[in-house]
């Protein structure tokens, strides 16, 4: 069933054009798969983005990280900064199984490159999260070998956002929030090029949630004061953002430009609180490194600086709309306390919420 979007409710983020999906997977060759653990009090998973089709080991992506603000973690931004390639899929989880996800994708990178005849003894596991203790039991560790593999096999160009994979157990302005995508298009020399995002979002305070500049978190403050609810007072959690784009850009380009989902984020009412951890991965399927060449010298494509402000524009819109994407997609669910995190859709459903 087609999931209904912020789009859907009349709202329009940002004025670029966004790909046919609006998705992150509007960049070809990108594919998200999802591994998802509902049982007893478990509300948790995996995502991964596989940034193409290939070994990315043996052929690897230009990427860059950027830590906004530090409160996480990661495995695997040191390298990616250092050397600006990545050459594994991205995994997103909770906090306490980053350890077993990398584990695992160093073992799936191992038997990919062993069928191509090639031995690694080094692999970069590229491991995001955020924690989900409020509605997960995290301790218990849930997420390993099995749902990363899954997660992998089943990754496809058209996937579910909202309460799914890393997402399941996210909170986001103290309703639900989950695993989220948007995509924009802009034209250099008559080509047009994708900045597709994911988001796995679990930050804010309800009170500062802005839809369209627009105070959304102080309408539903409004209506659920006296009841019981999960409304969060202060900004804590995280959000992991993942860009992605087929743009030829540099390494150091990349990094400006996902230093600009800051942007985004900003846009929906965060002001990046103490406890909250934002952190963004950027990779580009343009200029892939191989690691089988030849060559002493390398060319590397990249845009002219004079036209990096679409691509500063497109990415902050993408990332608005891909943390609206994940609460209205993402279904209420109670916490381990009891409390209730509603669905944003609950009260954009409700006629004339924001006019």
């Amino acid at each position: 069933m087609k999931q209904k979007r912020i789009s859907d409710y009349g709202y329009r983020i940002g004025h670029h054009e966004n790909g046919p999906r609006n998705k992150i997977t509007d960049v070809p060759g990108v594919r998200v798969g999802h591994a998802t653990v509902e049982s007893g009090n478990q509300h948790t998973g995996v995502t991964v983005i596989v940034p193409g089709e290939g070994n990315p080991f043996l052929k690897k992506y230009l990427a860059s990280a950027y830590v906004h603000n530090g409160f996480g973690k990661t495995c695997g931004l040191v390298q990616v900064q250092e050397l600006g390639t990545l050459e594994t899929p991205i995994a997103l989880t909770n906090t306490l199984n980053v350890g077993k996800v990398a584990d695992a994708m160093i073992s799936w990178m191992i038997q990919q490159t062993r069928k191509e005849g090639e031995d690694v003894f080094s692999i970069n596991p590229v491991v995001g999260e955020c924690n989900d203790s409020r509605i997960n039991e995290i301790c218990n560790r849930v997420v390993g070998e099995k749902e990363l593999y899954h997660a992998l096999e089943q990754a496809d160009t058209d996937f579910a956002e909202g309460d799914i994979g890393a997402g399941t157990g996210t909170i986001c302005y103290g309703l639900k929030g989950g695993i989220g995508s948007a995509s924009r298009t802009l034209v250099l020399d008559g080509k047009t090029y994708t900045i597709g995002v994911l988001v796995q979002s679990n930050f804010g305070a309800t009170r500062d949630l802005k839809i369209s500049g627009k105070p959304a978190g102080e309408k539903i403050l409004e209506r659920i004061r006296e009841e019981e609810c999960g409304s969060s007072a202060e900004d804590r959690g995280s959000i992991m953002t993942v860009l992605a784009t087929d743009l030829p850009v540099s390494e150091r380009q990349l990094y400006r430009i996902i230093r600009r989902c800051g942007v985004g984020i900003a846009r929906t009412g965060a002001y990046t609180g103490h406890g909250s951890g934002e952190i963004m991965i950027g990779f580009t399927t343009a200029n892939r490194v191989d690691t089988k060449s030849t060559c002493e010298v390398e060319a590397c494509a990249r845009i002219k600086e004079e036209k990096i402000n679409e691509a500063f524009e497109a990415a902050a819109e993408a990332v608005e709309e891909a943390i609206l994407n994940s609460m209205v997609t993402a279904k209420e669910k109670r916490g381990l306390d009891g409390a209730r995190y509603r669905s944003l859709a609950e009260f954009l459903e409700i006629p004339g919420f924001l006019k």
